[in-house]
């Protein structure tokens, strides 16, 4: 057993470190050091880069801040898994990563016992708050890690024409999902609107993106009772909705003929039978099931031909809030919006290399809400913005419909 999932002590922090870390190693398990060494697109990363690229994190931002910094087990490894922070240094090619044979994987669970056993250490001690505020960071950024590490052996795996199995069920096609959902259209629920609380209230972490905490008019309007099932989506098909331009956003009518789109991600058609590719391997599509793996431009189509619209943020924030009861909010896919990443009013970054992890990337990028199947478990909330290019498909996004009044 990994020696921190085996011996957590009783610092809450010092608990969430470990269990935190020992998930990412669950991640792994059953895998290849091969498998671990892909990477199908500069978007995705091998999963032994993400091992090393959130061990990284803790070495540079955390045991770096310390008055006396341990020793690096390796210098280089301070280019090799910078991600995006400039502010840090030099960093290698995303794309390139893949060509990373050496770390070996072996080497890249040495370094990251390396660093657990200082942060093990550090965290017996008495900490001052803003150790404890990265600290936190690195978790919660590791956990953003662990998602992507689902995601992104997924795509890699697709590329396999044994279309390989990684898990023995896939969550993307949840068996508890009512059969209705691939049969009749969603019911829409109606919210007044009016003056709405909109960002993290200041309970518990949050990223600095979701705040601050202000208010938005909203006008009233209807939001669907659950995300679009995958049944829901091949009508769109049937109607010839990927060859029609009326129902596509300009950039988007020029994806869909650029790339030759006319299934979401993963979709299969042989035989007059749908299927599609899940972490499970290759499967008869579950058409009661969530749809996932579409882009921005094709929620959007969908919305269109269903006579309706994407949600902005803060209607999908303030629906959360007003019904948390609601079907699917979370755990099944990321829902996208039809709102722009950009600050709230009286945003500001973190000062410092720290502070590039949000406010950079608010420029052509859209916001999804929620969480999906793959996000860790205490990784969501209702404030949470994730955020994505509008063609982007491979992480688990889908949508929910809303309507004005």
């Amino acid at each position: 057993m990994n020696q921190l999932a085996s011996s957590p002590r009783n610092s809450s922090l010092e608990f969430r470190y470990a269990q935190t870390r020992a998930y990412s190693l669950e991640l792994i398990n059953g895998l290849s050091a091969e498998d671990c060494q892909l990477q199908s697109m500069p978007d995705a990363s091998p999963l032994k880069w993400h091992l090393a690229h959130t061990t990284w994190f803790f070495e540079t931002f955390v045991l770096g801040a310390l008055s006396t910094p341990p020793e690096p087990l390796n210098p280089s490894y301070r280019v090799l898994f910078n991600s995006y922070y400039v502010g840090v240094g030099e960093r290698h090619t995303r794309a390139e990563r893949g060509l990373l044979s050496r770390p070996s994987l072996d080497e890249v669970l040495h370094y990251r016992r390396h660093v657990d056993q200082h942060m093990l250490t550090l965290l017996t001690q008495d900490l001052p708050g803003a150790l404890s505020e990265l600290i936190e960071l690195g978790l919660q950024h590791e956990q953003q890690h662990q998602e992507l590490m689902f995601t992104d052996l997924k795509h890699h795996f697709s590329c396999n024409p044994l279309y390989p199995a990684w898990r023995s069920t896939a969550p993307e096609q949840p068996k508890t999902q009512s059969a209705d959902n691939g049969k009749r259209a969603p019911d829409y629920l109606r919210l007044d609107g009016g003056l709405c609380d909109i960002g993290n209230n200041g309970a518990g972490f949050s990223y600095d993106n979701e705040g601050p905490r202000h208010r938005v008019w909203l006008e009233p309007f209807e939001l669907a009772e659950r995300n679009v099932s995958n049944g829901d989506f091949l009508a769109f098909i049937a109607d010839g909705g990927y060859q029609r331009p009326e129902l596509w956003l300009s950039d988007g009518w020029d994806w869909v003929n650029a790339n030759q789109v006319s299934a979401p991600l993963y979709w299969m058609h042989q035989d007059h039978q749908w299927s599609l590719f899940t972490v499970a391997g290759k499967q008869p599509l579950n058409h009661a099931a969530p749809l996932c793996h579409i882009s921005l431009y094709e929620a959007d189509a969908f919305a269109r031909w269903s006579e309706a619209r994407l949600p902005t943020e803060m209607e999908w924030e303030h629906a959360a809030q007003q019904l948390p009861e609601l079907n699917g909010l979370f755990g099944e896919v990321w829902q996208w919006t039809n709102s722009a990443y950009l600050p709230y009013p009286g945003y500001q970054p973190a000062a410092g290399a720290v502070g590039e992890y949000n406010g950079k990337f608010m420029i052509n990028q859209m916001v999804l809400r929620g969480s999906s199947c793959a996000t860790p478990h205490n990784h969501s909330r209702t404030s949470y913005r994730n955020f994505f290019p509008a063609a982007t498909r491979w992480q688990f996004s889908g949508l929910r419909l809303a309507r004005n009044i």
